[in-house]
């Protein structure tokens, strides 16, 4: 079950509402509903947010100019950041196209950018393991460090038995969960800046919008593939909260984190059950390698199936930089149609927001 301040904004269509009427009336409402669900968490203290990964303590000094300067670690954290700041920050993000988050050491330009930053946003969840100890530097030193799946409720989150009493990171892959963390953004800026604070949850409330009609449309594609063929199988396990939430079983060659080797034993269990159930189609990652993709595709092809390479999708990394499939939406557009059709279910080659490349 997801925490409850995503229905506080959801409840709320902005388009129907006389602008007026909701400002003076409807927005201090909406405004208690947020701060009050974000404050909900016992273990929590004023000015203090106790996260699973480090410690992030908020600031009490508004910015003094603007743009002020966020740092953000992937792309899937920076996009949203970027979308609920708006104009009153400049969000830079340290992992660029095809960087897998789980790998990720920074550099020495990295961490100068994190210390002049004057907020830093990240996943959490261990996703960026190897960053823990500089976001508990970071916060140890007053600067305002945010995991943005923090109130994320632990019941909702995936514990795969593999991945040794962790959390599945790959909350992204849910678009409705992934909107949770767009409310706690907003919380996050408006205690940062608080002249602001109107300005962040009108440009979320706006976003969720958007994210709503993505995850109406994953349901909807995902459920014209042929049962028979609604099996997606990928070079690493980032795709279990898509498979929950979409409805779509998913097989995958290595663990959660690619830090984890697959062994051949798993390599030959899943080119059997490949052969055994006719799969079609299996998809590479843009940023995990393709060596075990390939040799599931030629034991397959050893024992007489031929199963082709349904497209490349988003993992870890978001697509190009400036190019639709370099955004959030754009990137989870792209996995659900690319899934659905290789799978032989019905989408529009150019994705919900006809902004796809072929």
């Amino acid at each position: 079950m997801l925490l409850v301040q995503a229905k506080t904004i959801d409840s709320i269509d902005v388009t129907r509402i006389d602008v007026e009427v909701y400002v003076r009336h409807i927005w201090p409402i909406v405004l208690l509903g947020l701060f009050f669900s974000f404050g909900c968490n016992p273990a929590s203290e004023p000015g203090v947010i106790v996260a699973g990964d480090s410690t992030g303590v908020t600031s009490d000094s508004p910015p003094v100019t603007y743009p002020y300067g966020i740092v953000a670690t992937c792309g899937m954290v920076k996009d949203i950041v970027r979308e609920v700041a708006g104009d009153k920050a400049e969000v830079k993000g340290l992992m660029g196209e095809g960087v897998d988050p789980h790998l990720y050491k920074p550099t020495r330009n990295d961490v100068k950018q994190l210390m002049g930053a004057d907020v830093v946003f990240y996943s959490g969840l261990s996703l960026e393991g190897r960053m823990a100890d500089n976001f508990t530097s970071l916060a140890r030193n007053g600067k305002p460090v945010y995991p943005i799946t923090e109130e994320i409720d632990p019941d909702f989150l995936r514990e795969p038995p593999e991945f040794l009493g962790h959390f599945d990171p790959h909350v992204w892959m849910d678009v409705s969960a992934w909107s949770e963390c767009v409310a706690f953004i907003a919380k996050a800026l408006g205690e940062y800046d608080t002249a602001n604070a109107d300005f962040y949850i009108t440009n979320a409330v706006a976003y969720r919008e958007e994210l709503s009609k993505l995850d109406a449309y994953a349901k909807q594609s995902i459920a014209t593939i042929p049962e028979n063929r609604r099996v997606l199988i990928t070079a690493h396990d980032a795709f279990g909260y898509f498979a929950r939430a979409y409805k779509i079983e998913v097989r995958s060659v290595q663990g959660l984190s690619t830090e984890s080797q697959a062994a051949v034993r798993d390599i030959n269990n899943l080119v059997e059950f490949i052969v055994e159930k006719k799969i079609p189609s299996i998809f590479v990652e843009s940023s995990v390698s393709e060596k075990n993709v390939r040799s599931i595709i030629e034991g397959a092809g050893q024992q007489g199936w031929e199963v082709k390479i349904g497209g490349e999708l988003f993992s870890d990394a978001m697509g190009s930089p400036d190019s639709y499939e370099g955004t959030y939406i754009g990137m989870m557009d792209h996995n659900v149609t690319v899934i659905t059709r290789a799978l032989g279910g019905e989408a529009p080659e150019s994705g919900l927001n006809g902004k796809l490349h072929p």
